[in-house]
């Protein structure tokens, strides 16, 4: 487990799901993972916005979808940012688009909505009051986000520019896996099998898939976590299945929204 008060420059920090009907997916996440849930808008606000805390502790978020959005559910990751404008410049000058230009979000934060040259989404968060995750790496919490591309060279080349990540690959053709590192940064847990300055990964599925940032969240029992989402509503998307690590599924809650749980290190 790591307790975090804070991000780097360039390290993923946040991650929330934008959902047509925010109140189920509440119900959803609470019984699969044991989240408590806090609606942080103002009232009268037109959209609501529950963050969800793993023993008191800010973990992820469930948020209504702007009105103009198409219904269609999704996790989003947010990378830790010194200044979203600049980081919006920089996104730009490496072939990417700003789909949202930064906008303050009360007194949290300044983001930004960009996608990478390949079509993937992520935004851009520089944090005043809301300072990411406190909890990662531990059931229940998120633990990393993944880039699925068919480009991963002109990914490589972009998220480089954007944010200093060096890369580190493995294997070949569907099996490869990148590692994404910002030098320097210490985060991960001290026994990870690889350096702690892994901030993200990246694959190259092969299967003309949409390019599309994923969320990952660690569980006890990856078999049971996909027979509950059955149960809940949600569906088994993929596995569950053995990782060179551990055990995994690729799941979607009630409303689509895909994303994967596992099990990593002996007994998994």
């Amino acid at each position: 487990m790591s307790e975090r008060d804070g991000y780097n420059h360039g390290v993923p920090c946040w991650v929330d799901t934008a959902q047509p009907d925010p109140e189920t997916a509440v119900g959803f996440y609470r019984e699969l993972f044991g989240w408590e849930f806090e609606d942080t808008m103002p009232p009268g606000s037109p959209g609501r916005y529950f963050v969800a805390r793993l023993g008191g502790a800010d973990v992820a978020a469930v948020g209504s979808q702007p009105p103009e959005a198409p219904p269609t559910a999704m996790w989003n990751t947010y990378v830790c940012c010194d200044s979203a404008d600049a980081t919006v410049a920089a996104a730009l000058d490496a072939g990417g688009t700003a789909l949202m230009e930064p906008f303050d979000v009360l007194d949290a934060g300044r983001m930004a909505l960009i996608a990478d040259p390949s079509g993937a989404t992520f935004c851009a968060w520089e944090a005043k009051e809301q300072r990411g995750a406190q909890r990662v790496n531990e059931t229940g919490a998120w633990a990393m986000s993944t880039l699925s591309t068919g480009d991963p060279d002109r990914a490589e080349a972009f998220y480089g520019a954007v944010f200093g990540w060096e890369t580190e690959s493995f294997g070949s053709g569907e099996d490869a896996l990148t590692l994404f590192r910002v030098p320097g940064y210490v985060g991960g847990e001290p026994e990870q099998p690889v350096s702690r300055e892994v901030v993200a990964a990246m694959r190259s599925p092969g299967d003309g898939s949409a390019p599309t940032w994923s969320v990952d969240f660690w569980v006890g029992d990856v078999d049971r976590a996909a027979g509950r989402t059955e149960e809940l509503g949600g569906r088994v998307l993929a596995g569950p299945f053995a990782t060179p690590v551990g055990r995994t599924a690729v799941l979607a809650d009630p409303q689509g929204a895909a994303f994967s749980v596992s099990r990593v290190g002996p007994g998994a």
